[in-house]
């Protein structure tokens, strides 16, 4: 392997501590995300496709480890979503819950301090997170809905690239408890 490959791999999920944030920010920061995402919009509505409660439950899956503890801040956040949105209660739930799972399922084998991973996470999450919400509103609502893929990876490349510094900022929140 090189020097490259063995800073991104773990070899062992135990090789690097979970990370711990203050027990406030967990309430705060999906909070502050979904209000930003359900107002914002509303004066800025070039800022609507920005998904700050998704990289909010990739943050919070990635540096807790945990499938299950990503599966669950997943929930909570996709359900407080759905409660302060206007679309069917429990789509945001189930997208955000599967998306938990699986960024909590990355953190485990990939060490995600390097902002070129971070990058990639986010990129690849937003566009999961938009083609599986299309999929639920297709076949549980049988709504049609257009998915517009070259829409979504541009709206990817944004989401991506404002993840990094809001991981960054979240970091230096976790250096400071």
């Amino acid at each position: 392997m090189t020097d490259f490959s063995e800073r991104l791999l773990l070899t062992d999920s135990r090789e690097t501590p979970v990370a711990r944030l203050p027990a406030w920010s967990l309430v705060v920061i999906p909070l502050a995300a979904i209000l930003f995402q359900v107002y914002v919009p509303l004066y800025f509505g070039f800022l609507a496709y920005l998904e700050l409660p998704l990289l909010v439950v990739v943050y919070f899956a990635l540096i807790r480890r945990s499938p299950v503890a990503g599966t669950l801040v997943g929930a909570a956040v996709g359900l407080m979503q759905d409660s302060l949105s206007h679309q069917p209660l429990g789509m945001f739930g189930i997208v955000k819950t599967l998306v938990g799972y699986f960024a909590a399922s990355i953190g485990t084998r990939f060490e995600m301090d390097h902002f070129l991973v971070r990058f990639v996470v986010g990129y690849f999450f937003f566009f999961f997170h938009q083609f599986l919400y299309w999929v639920l509103t297709r076949a549980l609502l049988g709504q049609p809905m257009i998915f517009d893929v070259k829409q979504t990876l541009l709206f990817g490349l944004l989401n991506a690239t404002v993840a990094i510094p809001l991981f960054h900022i979240f970091d230096k929140l976790k250096e400071a408890s």
